[in-house]
């Protein structure tokens, strides 16, 4: 978060292009998919607002409790949205981890103006929040590995999303994977200074 120039245009880019192809993915035909890629290009976007390098541009201190108040409303929504399937359960970690990281900018001055270089989290807390967000990358990216079957052709996994030439690029469950895989990845390096 607010960390030295060149990561922090990395994960802006890299959380501004995943808002983006989430953006993209509200046009499905699935109404899961699209309420699911709504959330995802709000975390995206509000990630990459969050990772712009403190030497460009210093959000005023309100801001933060901005942040908090909309990811906060973001995690109940999950929540709620729970209820139907535990895939939200995902999306409520992720509020709660920009919740977090809000609390933590606005608690700490120094740092949420590029000056301080300790830890302004509380370390059990953001040491399984790193626990969890690795284990979610490492098995995303297993699950995005192709599987070969045992004659020797590929499968895919079975999926709820329409499948063949009618389904548009935005409804492949593999880019929607990537897309989440993307966004835990810029979580983790985003809580490592914490």
């Amino acid at each position: 978060m607010h960390g030295p120039a060149s990561p922090g245009w990395l994960l802006v880019a890299l959380c501004a292009a995943t808002g983006a192809y989430c953006l993209l993915r509200m046009r499905s035909g699935v109404e899961e998919q699209r309420r699911a890629a709504g959330g995802e290009a709000l975390m995206g976007f509000g990630m990459a607002a969050m990772a712009v390098p403190a030497a460009v541009f210093t959000p005023p201190g309100w801001v933060w409790s901005a942040y908090a108040v909309v990811f906060g409303a973001a995690g109940l929504r999950a929540l709620w949205a729970a209820r139907s399937g535990r895939h939200h359960l995902h999306h409520l970690v992720g509020a709660g981890a920009m919740v977090y990281m809000a609390v933590a900018m606005a608690g700490s001055p120094a740092q949420a103006h590029g000056h301080g270089h300790g830890a302004s989290g509380v370390p059990l807390l953001t040491g399984a929040l790193l626990l969890y967000f690795t284990g979610y990358v490492l098995l995303t990216g297993v699950r995005l590995i192709p599987v070969v079957a045992a004659v020797g052709g590929p499968s895919s996994p079975p999926s709820s999303l329409p499948a063949g030439p009618a389904a548009g690029w935005g409804d492949r469950p593999e880019l929607a994977r990537a897309c989440r895989l993307s966004m835990a990845i810029a979580m983790l390096a985003m809580l490592l200074p914490l």
